[in-house]
């Protein structure tokens, strides 16, 4: 008589090391992509170590004008930048310049740089320094302006806005300054 055969404990042998294999694979591809996602949220924005700013009244038809200079930090490109104002306490209303640069040469802030309420002014050169050049990166040193149209939102004396610089990438806040009208 012969021995019986014993296939199958090859089979299930095999079985376990490729259920093994998988799993391991499995495991390997899901760190991949979840370490992928990690480095993606822990990124940092760049770093603004100090700004000033100033907030110029209005006078006449020209609008309250806003100076923002990145006084220490990072060089950021505009690309990369949105500009939050708050007005909520001056006049109740808020909003974005997007898409920056504005344009190149005399920049116009109008629906494709702004969201929320257009509180900006929309005349010709109403946005200067590198927020409103083409290609521009906001170097220590130098200062962004803009003008809040005073037809849509009126600065008496004492009204407070606060300017917030975007990082979008990050979404982070570079700059934050509260300005008071003198």
């Amino acid at each position: 008589m012969s021995a019986p055969s014993s296939s199958r404990a090859v089979s299930s042998v095999v079985a376990t090391v490729l259920m093994v294999a998988i799993v391991v694979i499995l495991a390997a591809t899901m760190s991949v992509y979840g370490l992928g996602f990690a480095d993606d949220i822990t990124r940092p924005g760049p770093l603004v170590g100090q700004s000033s700013g100033e907030l110029v009244s209005q006078d006449g038809n020209d609008g309250g004008v806003i100076r923002i200079t990145h006084i220490a930090g990072d060089r950021i490109k505009t690309g990369d930048l949105e500009i939050a104002v708050d007005a909520q306490d001056a006049c109740g209303k808020s909003g974005r310049l997007v898409n920056l640069p504005a344009s190149g040469g005399d920049p116009q802030p109008t629906s494709e740089y702004v969201r929320g309420d257009d509180i900006f002014d929309n005349s010709a050169n109403s946005v200067g320094g590198p927020i409103g050049e083409a290609g521009g990166v906001w170097e220590p040193g130098e200062t962004a302006t803009f003008r809040l149209a005073s037809s849509e939102c009126t600065l008496n004396s004492g009204d407070s806005i606060t300017v917030r610089v975007v990082h979008t990438p990050t979404n982070s806040v570079v700059i934050k300054q509260t300005l008071t009208t003198t």
